[in-house]
């Protein structure tokens, strides 16, 4: 399983790049290969504010619909829109082509909530 270290992951599968007050997130490699293959993947608009542990998207598998829950609060300032046309990026490239979404923190302290390629290796081998 791919946990690169540079990125903070959520105890829900998602990861987050931080630049600036900006977090560029996803789901992990660990996510997308229990959900299986990914047919669709639902964006969020520009725009929406999204709160850091409730649900803002989801992501539907060939075995279920999975919800994806906002790491940081903030509001979505970039959408991956390649991800209509090529749901399967998640799958084949989740921390790369896979991405899913910008948001503009409106609090950047949350991120101290999330845990490190460590402390998530450990999360997903218990």
């Amino acid at each position: 399983m791919n946990v690169p270290d540079e990125l903070l992951y959520s105890s829900d599968h998602e990861w987050i790049q931080i630049s600036g007050n900006r977090a560029r997130m996803g789901i992990t490699d660990f996510a997308q290969d229990a959900l299986g293959d990914v047919v669709y993947v639902q964006v969020p608009d520009i725009g929406v504010a999204v709160t850091h542990g409730q649900s803002f998207t989801e992501v539907e598998s060939t075995k279920s619909v999975s919800d994806i829950y906002a790491p940081v609060s903030g509001v979505v300032v970039e959408v991956n829109t390649a991800l209509g046309s090529d749901p399967a990026a998640v799958n084949n490239d989740p921390y790369g082509g896979g991405w899913i979404c910008v948001i503009e923190m409106s609090d950047p302290s949350q991120t101290a909530q999330l845990i490190d390629a460590v402390s998530y290796r450990a999360l997903t081998e218990s």
